[in-house]
């Protein structure tokens, strides 16, 4: 039997724009136009990225919305705050992925060129479980995050030596 490590569908009741609204109002906070947008665009697809990479998501969308940096800042913020994103450091930089309407899920992070393999494992889930039983804890989520070298950067590193080539 083949192991499936892919994520699982998860329902949710409201689109994130409509659950981040909610949250603005809890909060007494105006639901800007600008505000709007960097939320449309952080959902219009699944990526990790940082800041910068939404700021210049941001001036390449058809939108005549012109957005601040320390609105996205801030909005990022208010984005993990209201439970929409979540935030990782990694070498320094602060990554963003969704977590509203996503599943549990752990990451494989390659150390040369950055990039973010997701997965989902019944086998961690079950030792986490275990692991909070054993000590009487109340497991609330985990953040599992192997870190080595993605197979194109193994092969891009690979010098050709002569030795090699007989």
């Amino acid at each position: 039997m083949t192991q499936t490590y892919s994520l699982p569908q998860v329902q949710v009741a409201l689109p994130p724009l409509e659950r981040f609204e909610e949250y603005l109002q809890s909060r007494k906070m105006r639901s800007t136009r600008q505000r709007r947008v960097i939320v449309e665009e952080v959902f219009s697809n699944h990526d990790h990225f940082d800041a910068d990479d939404l700021l210049d998501q941001l001036r390449q969308s058809k939108s005549d919305e012109k957005v601040s940096r320390s609105t996205v800042y801030r909005t990022l913020d208010d984005l993990v705050d209201a439970g929409l994103l979540r935030k990782m450091t990694l070498n320094g930089r602060t990554v963003f992925e969704h977590d509203y309407g996503y599943p549990q899920h752990d990451h494989l992070y390659c150390q040369k060129c950055e990039q973010l393999i997701e997965f989902h494992s019944n086998e961690l889930e079950a030792i986490r479980a275990a692991v909070g039983r054993e000590h009487n804890f109340r497991v609330t989520g985990h953040r599992f995050i192997i870190t080595g070298i993605c197979s194109e950067c193994q092969v891009a590193r690979r010098p050709v030596r002569p030795l090699d080539l007989i």
